[in-house]
């Protein structure tokens, strides 16, 4: 049975208008009855007020929705990772892109030193590392995954495409090489905010564009959105 999706772009530590967006899924999914997938796009942590809230909301919503529910990495949990396990660079480079913010979310205050490690939840570091970065319905030709895809490689594109891209290449359709492994399919993804803080549809048709970027920029002002996807119909939006 086909199914419905329902695919979260950036978060970046607002762990209650994620709560709510959820809530507003899964009433979109009772009122309608149907076969559904939740997709996180990444991007959790970082920024935000409440990294350590949004990464429960996700665990738990996992444990507990009667309907599937994935998570993929973004480039901000691979920084946080890369932070966790190494003590050079790759610490001040998470920290000032927002990853003290994410640290103090767990309870680490900077101005009394010591190490944010130890204030992490490891089950949380356990999750972290388990998180993919690409899912795809081969059926329905959708990929989502967090940055982008490589379109002359695609699906084999590498890790560090799919969580860090921002190619001018990937983000115009029309650019795309004539490639049997792209013919008709979608790109769901979040990473770069859109100029208007609105959800960016480009290419193909009303009924399976080519690239749909839901982040939003929640955490600069704008909404947390997610797109519906749901069999033989139009993409449309719900927003937190």
């Amino acid at each position: 049975m086909k199914c419905a999706y329902y695919a979260i772009g950036d978060v970046h530590g607002e762990a209650e208008r994620l709560r709510a967006l959820h809530d507003a899924i899964l009433n979109d999914i009772a009122a309608h009855g149907w076969a559904a997938e939740i997709v996180h796009l990444g991007d959790y942590v970082d920024r935000g007020p409440d990294s350590r809230g949004v990464i429960a909301a996700v665990m738990a919503l996992q444990a507990t929705a009667a309907h599937c529910v994935r998570a993929l990495r973004g480039n901000h949990e691979q920084m946080m990772l890369d932070a966790y396990d190494r003590f050079d660079n790759a610490d001040m480079h998470w920290m000032m892109n927002g990853g003290a913010f994410a640290a103090e979310s767990y309870g680490w205050r900077e101005a009394r030193g010591g190490d944010w490690r130890a204030c992490i939840d490891k089950d949380h570091v356990a999750w972290l590392r388990g998180l993919p970065t690409l899912h795809c319905d081969d059926a329905r030709k959708i990929a989502f995954v967090h940055a982008g895809i490589d379109p002359k490689t695609f699906p084999a594109c590498s890790e560090e495409i799919r969580i860090w891209t921002r190619s001018q290449k990937f983000f115009d359709p029309g650019r795309w090489p004539a490639r049997p492994e792209l013919d008709g399919w979608l790109v769901v993804h979040g990473h770069t905010p859109t100029n208007d803080f609105r959800p960016q549809i480009v290419g193909g048709d009303a009924r399976q564009p080519r690239r749909i970027n839901v982040d939003t920029g929640a955490v600069f002002g704008g909404a947390l959105t997610c797109v519906v996807l749901a069999p033989d119909a139009a993409p449309r939006f719900l927003a937190a």
